[in-house]
């Protein structure tokens, strides 16, 4: 199998051991799931496929961040308690990915189930000199890391665009260099707050991904990943803060997804250009809806329009007309084309095509649309 690695910049053998540990940055339940969201998570199911299909074992974990900026104020403008509306949004999340036939995560914890990890990884970057105290809150100092920029390989004029896109603050006074990001900070009075050595407060963004992911994988993942839209600041942040505290390499593999746009742009909730799963599933088969999705390669960003269903659903039409495994057929149902397809980094519009071409040919393709994840 080869996969193309963001921080390598280049398609290269993915060749792990016979456990595989994966680690997927989970949603923030503050809303509901959309297909940007979709679209990820999908896509490392279609790996985790594969990989057992060739013998492996997946040990995947997937985070609930259930305390930070934007559930809080969900939380405040709706006037609920944050962990109800985290509890509400993460069984609607939980519904719609089950629909769609995705394998549930091994491990799915939750951020503020690792607040004692956490303590323990912002004292570690503080005692060894890469984080420091100021303002009531403690940040890192991305000088003290020598492999700063290596994941996201972004110039640092992009960095201050992105951290400031994505609440980094780079203007904040405190800092001793506006890409700094951080640990630990104060809780305002309607927050909630842990009782810590630099005061009470909460986390920052990226470091309770660092603290679940050695705490339930080890210091070392396999693979790594999520929408391009976290390669920076958050994945950058996290190579840094857990590689300076353990002194060993974080990922050997990190895949990113392309996003998802409706209208020209990036579809966002603070944008509001959302098609959710739920409402999809409302008029559309589940797995008509998986096929519409894995119908654009997981590295490209893409349009989502209406019309995708309907190709979908024709397509869904073509293979259940195809012949049974052990029937009229004389291949093997479509896998060796689609095992081809999926270790040339997760083509699966290669793997549709070739299965369409089958179907079309009169051939079973059952066996191959079942590693896809899709039942006829």
């Amino acid at each position: 199998m080869r996969l193309f690695d963001t921080a390598r910049q280049a398609v290269v053998p993915f060749e792990p051991g016979p456990v595989v540990s994966m680690y997927t940055c989970g949603i923030t339940p503050y809303d509901s799931a959309h297909l940007g969201h979709a679209a990820v998570y999908l896509t490392f199911d279609v790996l985790r496929r594969r990989l057992h299909d060739m013998g492996h074992t997946t040990r995947c974990v997937r985070n609930v961040t259930d305390v930070d900026d934007d559930i809080l104020r969900k939380a405040r403008e709706l006037g609920v308690h944050y962990l109800d509306l985290a509890a509400e949004e993460m069984a609607r999340f939980d519904a719609d990915m089950s629909a769609l036939g995705l394998m549930s995560a091994d491990v799915e914890p939750r951020a503020t189930s690792a607040i004692p990890d956490i303590l323990s990884l912002v004292g570690a970057a503080l005692d060894t000199g890469h984080a420091y105290r100021s303002g009531g809150a403690v940040y890192f100092d991305v000088t003290t890391f020598p492999g700063w920029g290596k994941v996201s390989h972004c110039s640092e004029d992009d960095m201050l665009a992105l951290a400031a896109q994505h609440g980094g603050n780079p203007d904040d006074p405190a800092k001793r260099h506006p890409l700094d990001f951080v640990l630990w900070q104060p809780s305002l009075p309607d927050e909630p707050a842990w009782e810590s050595r630099w005061g009470p407060g909460r986390p920052g963004w990226h470091i309770e991904c660092s603290a679940l992911a050695m705490r339930e994988l080890g210091p070392t993942i396999d693979l790594h990943g999520g929408g391009r839209d976290l390669v920076f600041p958050h994945h950058e942040c996290e190579t840094a803060q857990s590689e300076s505290v353990t002194g060993r390499q974080f990922v050997r593999h990190w895949l990113h997804v392309g996003l998802v746009g409706l209208g020209g742009r990036k579809m966002s909730k603070s944008l509001g250009n959302l098609v959710f799963v739920g409402d999809l599933l409302k008029e559309w088969e589940p797995a008509v809806i998986r096929l519409a999705l894995l119908a654009h390669h997981y590295r490209g960003d893409w349009e989502w329009d209406d019309a995708d269903l309907l190709v979908a659903r024709t397509r869904l039409e073509r293979w259940r007309a195809a012949p049974s495994e052990g029937g009229r057929s004389s291949g093997d149902g479509g896998l060796g084309a689609v095992r081809e397809r999926l270790d040339d980094d997760l083509d699966v519009p290669g793997a549709l095509a070739a299965l369409d071409g089958l179907a079309a040919a009169g051939e079973a393709v059952g066996a191959g649309a079942a590693l896809l994840g899709v039942v006829r």
